[in-house]
């Protein structure tokens, strides 16, 4: 699911209008719908981007998925991602992958180790 897609149906879960909505945030109704429309991407602030988490009461895994589909609406990769060196050194062969290419079984286990080590390290929200 896109980032607008995802706002959209949040928004749509917690009851609200797309005018109520931006209201409650302060956000400029046309804006907004550009947002949902996929038009623009997410704003790169993450104090924006959790305000507008908490105020869409996200918690837990629902969160951690609006932040990163923020991101990659961004053409990015989640902040916690890309700062993590033995990640991004293993994102290579998870390309290669997703394209069809071989991926030696040594290469495929690393890079899901380092994913799992990545998670198992973060504080749980």
């Amino acid at each position: 699911m896109n980032f607008g897609a995802l706002l959209k149906d949040t928004r749509i879960a917690k009851g609200l209008t797309l005018r109520q909505c931006c209201e409650q945030l302060g956000v400029d109704p046309s804006n907004w719908s550009k947002l949902e429309r996929g038009i623009t991407p997410a704003p790169k602030d993450p104090a924006i981007l959790e305000a507008w988490a908490d105020s869409l009461e996200l918690t837990g895994e629902a969160k951690q998925q609006f932040l990163d589909t923020a991101a990659l609406s961004r053409s990015e990769l989640p902040a916690d991602i890309a700062s993590d060196e033995k990640v991004m050194a293993a994102l290579p062969a998870f390309f290669r992958a997703a394209r069809g290419s071989e991926l030696d079984d040594a290469a495929l286990k690393q890079f899901v180790e380092d994913v799992r080590a990545l998670h198992s390290a973060k504080p749980k929200k």
